[in-house]
C-alpha cells in the first residue's frame, strides 16, 4: 500500500465520538440505505444531541434494518428522522408523526438531496481501504455515494467495516476526499429467507411463463420473487439489471440460469445499486468482477433501464382500482414502505425492447376482525397514495391470472381486472364498475 495513503488514513482515523464533533446544529446528514448506515458514528451523534450539544439535525436515510440511538423518542425536537423508504425501524415513528417521509423515486434521490436541499454531511459504511487509497461503498452504493460526490457536503465521513464487501463499478471514495475515518467491524444485517406460499407460487408461475430466454431481470425480495426464481430454473442466459441484488439471483447463477451473456447493454455484468440478503449474497458480490454496483441515479434511470432488451421488472403492490391505479406504499395515509424504484422500473421496462413490468398482489386480505376483502377495488381507499399511475401500469398479476392494462380502455381494464379478482368479489366489482359508468 502506498505509504502516503497509509499516513493519510492514520491522520484521519478517529473514534466515533471524535468524528461526531464534526457535526453542527442545523446540519442535514445523508446516509445510504440499510447496511450503508454507520451505526457507531450515528449513535455517537445521538449522544451529543442527547447532551444538548446538537439540535435541529435532519437525518436522511431509508430501509432501516437496525435500531439507531438517533431514533429514540427523547430526541424528538432535536433530531428529525427523514426517511426516503420506510422500513421496520422507522415505520412506527413515521406512522405516529414523530419522524417524516419524503416521497421520492429512487432514481431521483441524488437530485432530491443535491438540488432540492442543502447537504452538510454524508456518512456511510465502506470496505477497508485498498493499496491505492480507495474505499468501496460495497453493497450500499444507492444514493449515498453519489450524493457525497455531487452535493458538495462540508464533510464526508466513512465508517470502515471489514465485513462490507468490496465491489466493482462506480462506487469508490478516496481517502483524500474524506474528513474522518471511523472503524466499526460489526456483522452486516442479514435478511432471513422468506418462505413461499401457495399464492406466491401461482403468481410466480404465471410470470415465469412470460419470461423468455435471454431476458434481463429486476426482482424484489420476499416470497413472491423467490417463487418466480424457482420457476425460472429451466430458462437460459438471463441477465441482471436491478436496483437490489438478492439471494435468489445467486441461486439462479449457481444453477447456470443467469449468465448475462445475452445482455445487449453492459453484457456479461450484473448491474445493481444495493444488495440485501444473506451472507451468501454479500460473499458472492465481494471482489466479483461479474458484479458492478452503481448509483441509483444510473441504475434506476428509465432511459438506462430501457437500454436492456427484454427487461423484466417484478414488484409488489398493495391495492389496485378498476382503472389501473396502483397503491404500493401505504395503508390509508400511513406510510408503510416507499415509492422506491417501482415507477422507475415500470417506465424503464416499457422503454425496453420486449420488456415487461409486472405488479403483483394477492387477490384478497383479511382484516383484524376476520373479514375477507378484495385488493382489487372500485376506487382506491381514502387517503392511500398512488405509486404507479394508470397510464404507466402494464401487467397486474394475482393468484388468479395476469391482466394486461397498458394502452387499454376502461372497459377492457375492468374486464381484465375482474378476471383476476377473487371469484367472490367479481359480481360486486362489475356492479361498482357500472355505477361508475366504466361499463354499460
Amino acid at each position: 500500500m502506498n505509504n502516503r495513503w497509509q499516513e493519510m488514513y492514520k491522520e484521519k482515523l478517529q473514534s466515533a465520538e471524535e468524528a461526531a464533533r464534526l457535526f453542527e446544529s442545523g446540519d442535514t446528514v445523508v446516509a445510504p440505505l440499510s447496511n450503508g448506515q454507520p451505526l457507531a458514528l450515528v449513535n455517537a451523534v445521538a449522544k451529543r444531541a442527547r447532551n444538548d450539544e446538537l439540535k435541529d439535525l435532519t437525518y436522511v436515510s431509508g430501509v432501516d434494518l437496525r435500531w439507531f440511538d438517533l431514533y429514540h423518542p427523547d430526541l424528538i425536537g432535536k433530531v428529525l428522522i427523514d426517511s426516503g423508504f420506510v422500513h421496520i425501524a422507522t415505520r412506527h415513528g413515521v406512522g405516529e408523526g414523530m419522524f417524516t417521509y419524503t416521497p421520492c423515486r429512487l432514481g431521483e434521490t441524488v437530485e432530491m438531496v443535491s438540488q432540492c436541499r442543502t447537504c452538510n454531511v454524508v456518512a456511510m459504511v465502506v470496505s477497508p481501504m485498498d493499496k491505492h487509497g480507495f474505499f468501496s461503498t460495497g453493497c450500499n452504493v444507492d444514493w449515498g455515494w453519489e450524493t457525497a460526490k455531487t452535493a458538495n457536503p462540508r464533510h464526508i465521513i466513512v465508517e470502515v467495516n471489514e465485513n462490507m464487501p468490496r465491489t466493482y463499478g462506480n462506487n469508490q471514495l478516496h481517502i483524500s476526499e474524506v474528513s474522518a475515518v471511523v472503524e466499526n467491524h460489526i456483522p452486516l444485517v442479514e435478511v432471513p429467507p422468506i418462505p413461499t406460499n401457495d399464492r406466491d407460487e401461482k403468481i410466480g408461475r404465471f410470470i415465469a411463463d412470460m419470461i423468455e430466454d435471454g431476458s434481463c431481470l429486476q426482482l424484489g425480495i420476499g416470497g413472491m420473487p423467490n417463487a418466480i426464481a424457482n420457476f425460472l430454473m429451466d430458462k437460459k442466459d438471463l441477465g441482471i439489471h436491478s436496483e437490489m441484488l438478492t439471494d435468489s439471483m445467486v441461486d439462479l447463477y449457481n444453477a447456470g440460469v443467469v449468465t448475462c451473456q445475452k445482455k445487449n447493454f453492459m453484457p456479461y455484468k450484473w448491474i445493481g445499486s444495493f444488495a440485501m440478503g444473506s451472507r451468501k449474497l454479500y460473499d458472492f458480490i465481494d471482489e466479483n468482477p461479474l458484479v458492478e454496483m452503481h448509483s441509483t441515479r444510473f441504475v434506476n434511470d428509465p432511459y438506462i433501464i430501457g437500454k436492456n432488451d427484454k427487461l423484466i421488472s417484478v414488484n409488489a403492490t398493495m391495492e389496485v382500482d378498476l382503472t389501473g391505479q396502483c397503491a404500493s406504499e401505504s395503508i390509508g395515509t400511513m406510510q408503510y414502505t416507499g415509492t422506491g424504484g417501482q415507477l422507475d422500473f415500470v417506465q424503464g421496462a416499457w422503454r425496453s425492447k420486449g420488456g415487461k413490468s409486472f405488479l403483483t398482489l394477492y387477490s384478497t386480505y383479511t382484516t383484524k376482525e376476520g373479514e375477507v376483502k378484495s385488493k382489487i377495488v372500485p376506487s382506491l381507499s381514502p387517503g392511500i397514495f398512488t405509486t404507479v399511475s394508470r397510464t404507466d401500469v402494464q401487467y397486474i398479476v394475482t393468484e388468479y391470472g395476469v391482466a394486461f392494462l397498458k394502452g387499454q380502455n376502461l372497459r377492457t381494464r375492468v374486464k381484465e381486472l375482474v378476471s383476476i379478482a377473487h371469484p367472490d368479489f367479481r359480481d360486486w366489482l362489475m356492479y361498482e364498475a357500472r355505477k361508475q359508468n366504466f361499463i354499460p
